[in-house]
């Protein structure tokens, strides 16, 4: 079990901070089913009750915390279509790419927003309206590519299939249940080849 860090005190005006830090910090350790306002307050050198005065309750401080990862991971899969120019199966391959390479560097937020435990994306309007963007996002590319709108079923089954292929392969990296020393770049180029392969859809 990863060494945890000892309580570290907060500056006044940032417990919200701390206590989110803490909670994906624990979430990385102990999963987002262990994660508990007592230990996220004990790891932020904070009383048991400061939780309080931010969050109603465990599930209310996890979404707070993975309403950050989703806007991060929204803009890393922005980030990732730049250079594709406008180009939808180029986008899909880019998209999937910086997915995976998403889980590797942001490890802790990955985690915490979909591993056992992580809060349903309906707890709170914020995590709700973050998940929608990225579910949109996917969506849309896959939808420029088939030449449908984004409410037929073909659409919304072939976004599927593409997200479970880069979150499946980002799964099986951090649990590093892939059978051989593969690297980063080899990684994220498999990723590119396996996503490449599907399309067209």
């Amino acid at each position: 079990m990863p060494r945890r860090q000892q309580p570290k005190p907060y500056h006044h005006g940032n417990l919200r901070r701390a206590l989110l830090d803490a909670t994906v910090e624990l979430a990385a350790d102990v999963g987002a089913a262990g994660v508990t306002l007592r230990e996220a307050a004990r790891l932020a050198g904070v009383s048991q009750t400061a939780p309080y005065r931010h969050f109603n309750d465990k599930q209310e401080m996890l979404a707070a915390a993975a309403e950050e990862g989703m806007v991060l991971l929204l803009e890393a899969l922005q980030a990732g279509i730049r250079g594709a120019k406008g180009d939808p199966d180029a986008e899909l391959v880019a998209i999937s790419v910086a997915y995976v390479r998403f889980a590797l560097d942001h490890t802790r937020y990955f985690r915490l927003m979909f591993g056992h435990g992580s809060p349903h994306k309906s707890v709170t309007p914020g995590l709700q309206q973050a998940g929608r963007a990225v579910f949109q996002l996917l969506l849309g590319i896959v939808a420029r590519s088939l030449k449908k709108p984004p409410a037929d079923p073909a659409a919304r089954q072939a976004m599927f299939r593409i997200w479970a292929l880069a979150h499946g392969i980002a799964v099986l990296a951090l649990e590093k249940q892939i059978l051989f020393d593969i690297g980063t770049d080899a990684l994220l180029a498999a990723t590119r080849q396996a996503v490449a392969a599907q399309l067209p859809l």
